[in-house]
């Protein structure tokens, strides 16, 4: 996956909140791993913590299992370590837009609006890292802040794909098609499915909240709108599940 290079916020800008803790291996070893993540303390089991290679820099605690889950959301499967980090550096959509235009990249951009739930966020993470997308875009007032819950469900993911917050999506979906990207709307209530509307093109796939669906706003601003051809005895997807599926069709559309 190619490294975005990440730039800092205006003076005055919101920094999205104070240090947060994630948790689990995979979550801890990615953040220890991104040249971009600023690292506080890390805590852990004597077994956990001995098998990494920690520079001598960051602050280190050993502690049990016991300890661990108290610094921890409930019930949270810490594996060993626990990891205090402050959230990333904003990315900028239109510098992001310009070094794909510079690569001759055609990786998609998933758009979320409102999406609020951190488990959907986080996994949406993981499918866009699997799939090699450019980047998520969500409403900053809309979408939860970063977090253990996202950083585990992402697994990893957090700390290597984009994640662009902008103040209104409708001109960031401008923006993006000004990109040259086919803006494509996912929702249940059309008869035209995906993959009729996939030709190779530059895809951003946009889908909406669970509960709501997408804003009527954002709607307008898409190019078509489609949907995934699921069995009738099924109503709708998890929109993870759907950002994945999407997201493998725009993969093989593309060859």
């Amino acid at each position: 996956m190619r490294q975005f290079s990440r730039h800092r916020r205006p003076a005055g800008q919101s920094s999205r909140g104070q240090p947060v803790r994630f948790w689990g291996r995979h979550a801890v070893l990615a953040a220890l791993a991104n040249p971009d993540r600023t690292v506080k303390r890390i805590w852990g089991t004597r077994e956990a913590l001995g098998q990494l290679d920690l520079p001598p820099v960051i602050p280190i605690s050993y502690a049990d299992v016991t300890d661990l889950a108290r610094l921890v959301a409930r019930d949270a499967p810490h594996q060993g370590l626990v990891i205090e980090v402050d959230p990333l550096d904003g990315v900028y959509l239109g510098d992001l837009l310009q070094e794909e235009l510079d690569a001759d990249g055609r990786r998609p951009i998933i758009i979320l609006d409102q999406v609020t739930d951190p488990h959907n966020i986080g996994a949406v993470l993981r499918s866009a890292a699997a799939f090699d997308a450019a980047c998520i875009v969500t409403q900053d007032r809309h979408s939860p802040p970063e977090s253990g819950v996202i950083a585990r469900s992402a697994s990893g993911a957090l700390e290597t794909v984009p994640w662009v917050r902008v103040v209104n999506l409708s001109r960031a979906l401008e923006e993006i098609a000004e990109a040259q990207y086919w803006r494509i709307g996912l929702m249940g209530d059309t008869d035209t499915t995906l993959g009729s509307v996939l030709d190779g093109s530059k895809v951003a796939l946009v889908l909406g909240s669970e509960g709501d669906g997408m804003r009527h706003n954002v709607m307008e601003h898409c190019d078509v709108l489609a949907k995934l051809p699921i069995s009738p005895r099924m109503e709708s997807l998890n929109i993870s599940n759907a950002a994945a599926i999407a997201l493998y069709a725009v993969a093989t559309a593309q060859g």
